[in-house]
């Protein structure tokens, strides 16, 4: 027989909680349990998003609890989440996890329907959200007055993109948390528990909307500034050339080694030069001035 991680007896069921079981258990509890050898591996392997099956003899749930951080560029959905699966029966539940969650070792004792159960352990694992969504906010806010304010600390597009993709990871898991408890069947009188469930995922799906929102619109005010950069940067270079172009052509022409040059034996030529370039920059920038492009 398989040795669980914990086995509780409740007043009307059993619980009964795996942690990281081997290859070996998960066919003894195959046998044991009548359970679907395939369930059974699918709840240890890697990658799964939440999904429910249901059987004449019990349900089978997989859903996921966030358990890494947003720090840097970490978008992979196998280190921010790990999963729990869920065999749940009239008298008898079994989860297989493979990480440690507070919630699993501090179960109120007086949970007495094997659904009451179940809908404690999906409303923890969706709580374990709701910090991850603050501080992308809380990452949003902070980027967005680093682009308007425009103080010493500069952000990459690669930084928005890779929280984008964050907020993407989260939205993705809530949307398929969400198929699975819209399937989810209870109890008459534990009716309304599922409900605060089903508000409690849409409200950190609208949470996550916003946020997405918020960081879509971010991205393009931060291509519209730099493109806006760039512009004044071709803007001042442009005004430049027109500054220095017809000073350059008059240089060119008193540059070149003909003998046959009045100009150059003229005792005020230099002077002169010098008059016609000044007066073409005042002309050109009192030109710029009333244009105002300048």
């Amino acid at each position: 027989m398989p040795t669980p991680h914990q086995e509780i007896v409740f007043k009307n069921f059993i619980w009964i909680d795996f942690l990281n079981p081997d290859k070996n258990e998960l066919n003894e509890l195959s046998d044991q349990y009548g359970l679907d050898l395939l369930q059974l591996r699918d709840s240890v392997e890697v990658g799964h998003l939440p999904k429910i099956e249901i059987s004449p003899d019990y349900t089978f749930l997989i859903l996921r609890a966030f358990t890494g951080s947003f720090a840097g560029r970490n978008s992979n959905l196998n280190k921010q989440t790990n999963k729990v699966a869920f065999f749940v029966s009239a008298n008898r539940l079994i989860t297989i996890r493979r990480s440690e969650f507070d919630f699993f070792e501090n179960v109120p004792t007086e949970i007495q329907q094997v659904d009451t159960m179940l809908l404690y352990l999906i409303r923890n694992l969706l709580k374990s959200f709701e910090e991850p969504l603050k501080t992308l906010s809380k990452k949003v806010e902070l980027f967005e007055k680093t682009v308007f304010v425009r103080n010493d600390k500069s952000i990459a597009l690669e930084d928005i993109y890779y929280h984008k993709a964050q907020i993407r990871l989260v939205k993705k898991n809530l949307q398929y948390a969400q198929q699975v408890v819209q399937q989810l069947v209870v109890k008459e009188k534990l009716k309304s528990g599922l409900q605060d469930l089903k508000d409690r995922i849409l409200s950190l799906s609208h949470a996550c909307d916003e946020v997405m929102d918020d960081t879509n619109n971010l991205m393009s005010t931060y291509l519209s500034l730099n493109a806006q950069k760039n512009n004044e940067i071709m803007k001042l270079l442009t005004v430049f050339s027109v500054f220095f172009l017809p000073l350059t052509f008059i240089v060119g022409i008193y540059g070149m080694n003909f003998e046959n040059m009045p100009e150059l034996k003229w005792r005020y030529a230099y002077f002169g030069v010098m008059a016609v370039m000044l007066g073409l920059v005042v002309w050109i920038y009192l030109w710029f001035k009333k244009r105002k492009i300048l």
